[in-house]
C-alpha cells in the first residue's frame, strides 16, 4: 500500500456504512474503491457515479466480486446475519476486512472468525467508533490501572418508529432488535473503556415481536471478573438519543455524555464530589478508513479488534438468553 498503489477495496453493501465509510476510502490517497457488490441495481449505480467505479467492476454477488476483482480488501456494510458469512468469504480471499457491526448475531460464528484472525496475516477492524473518540479513549487511560468497581449506562433513540418495516427490524438480517442495533455501541463502549471481562448477565427485554426476537427495550445487568459490576439500558421508542456512561471506583468517576450524534465529552469527578473538564481536541479524530489504513501499513492491531467485537456479541447473546428463559445466563468467552 503506497501512494503508487492504493489499497483496493471492494465495498458489500451501499447502505449507511457504505457510502460514509466507502466515501472515507474513496477520498483517502492510500485507498480507492475499486469495486462494488450490491442487490439493488439503482442504488448500486448511484454508487459507482459517486466512488467512480467502472461497470466492470459492480456486481449483484459479493462471490463473484471477491472471485473476479482485483481486491487487496473488502468492507463488509451488510445486515447484521451477514457479517459472519462475508468476513469468512473475504478471509479465505486473503483480503483484509472492515466490518460494521456486530462481528457477528451468533457466538459460535464470532469465535470461528476470532479463531481464524489469530492464525491470518490479515488485518480485521469492527467498526466500533467510539474507540476512535478521545472522549472514550481519555476514559479508557483513566481506568488503565484502577479497574472501575460500579458502572451505569443508558442510550435512548427514536429507533422503533425509524426502523419499523426495515431490515434492522427484521430478525433474520438483524440478529435482534434495539441492542444489536445501536445498543452494540453501548456495550461496547462500556467494555472496552472499562477493560472489564464479564463474566455473567441478567437482563429483562420489552419484545415487539410475538417470537421475541426483536426488543425495542432492555435492560442488562452485567457481573465483571473483578467483583464490579454494569446496569445497562437501551430503549429505541423515545424521541431523541441521549447516551451516558458513568464509570465508578475509589478514586472518584468518569462520565460521557452525548446527545444524537454529536462528539461526546467527557468529564471526571474526584472523591470531593468536584467535576474536572479534560481537554479533549476531536479535530485529532481519526476516521475509520484512516484507521484502517494504519494498521494495516504499520501491522499493528486496529483500534476495534476481534477481541472487543467478540465480548459484545457473547454479552449480546447471553442478554437475549437471560431475557426469554429468565435468569442469570454466564457468558461464554472460552
Amino acid at each position: 500500500m503506497t501512494n503508487d498503489q492504493p489499497l483496493r477495496v471492494g465495498l458489500i453493501g451501499t447502505g449507511y456504512i457504505g457510502t460514509t465509510v466507502g466515501g472515507q476510502f474513496h477520498h483517502h490517497p492510500k485507498s480507492t474503491v475499486a469495486a462494488i457488490t450490491e442487490i439493488d441495481a439503482d442504488r448500486r449505480a448511484t454508487a459507482a457515479e459517486r466512488f467512480s467505479v467502472p461497470s466492470e467492476a459492480l456486481y449483484e454477488d459479493y462471490e463473484e466480486m471477491i472471485a473476479d476483482a482485483a481486491l487487496d480488501a473488502i468492507l463488509v456494510g451488510t445486515p447484521h446475519t451477514l457479517h459472519h458469512e462475508q468476513i469468512m468469504a473475504g478471509l479465505d480471499a486473503d483480503l483484509h476486512v472492515f466490518c460494521d457491526k456486530p462481528l457477528a448475531t451468533d457466538l459460535g460464528h464470532a469465535k470461528e472468525i476470532a479463531e481464524r484472525i489469530v492464525e491470518s496475516s490479515r488485518t480485521l477492524m469492527v467498526g466500533y467508533q467510539r474507540h476512535l473518540n478521545p472522549a472514550f479513549i481519555s476514559a479508557r487511560e483513566r481506568f488503565a490501572d484502577s479497574e472501575p468497581t460500579w458502572i451505569t449506562a443508558e442510550i435512548t433513540q427514536d429507533w422503533l418508529p425509524q426502523f419499523t418495516d426495515t431490515w434492522r427490524t427484521d430478525p433474520d438480517l438483524s440478529g435482534g432488535g434495539m441492542l444489536y442495533d445501536t445498543g452494540s455501541h453501548l456495550l461496547d463502549g462500556l467494555l472496552w473503556t472499562s477493560g472489564l471481562e464479564p463474566t455473567a448477565v441478567f437482563s429483562r427485554m420489552e419484545f415487539v415481536d410475538d417470537e421475541r426476537r426483536v426488543d425495542s427495550e432492555a435492560t442488562v445487568l452485567i457481573e465483571f471478573a473483578n467483583g464490579a459490576t454494569a446496569n445497562v439500558s437501551v430503549s429505541g421508542d423515545l424521541p431523541c438519543v441521549r447516551e451516558h456512561i458513568h464509570l465508578w471506583n475509589d478514586e472518584g468517576a468518569v462520565s460521557l455524555d452525548g446527545r444524537q450524534w454529536e462528539p461526546r465529552s467527557v468529564t471526571d469527578v474526584d472523591t470531593d464530589n468536584t467535576e474536572h473538564v479534560p481537554y479533549i481536541d476531536h479535530d485529532e479524530q481519526v476516521n475509520k478508513a484512516e484507521a484502517f489504513l494504519t494498521a494495516i501499513e504499520e501491522g499493528s492491531a486496529p483500534p476495534a479488534t476481534v477481541h472487543d467485537a467478540l465480548r459484545v456479541t457473547a454479552v449480546t447473546e447471553a442478554a437475549y438468553e437471560s431475557a426469554r428463559a429468565g435468569g442469570w445466563v454466564d457468558v461464554d468467552l472460552d
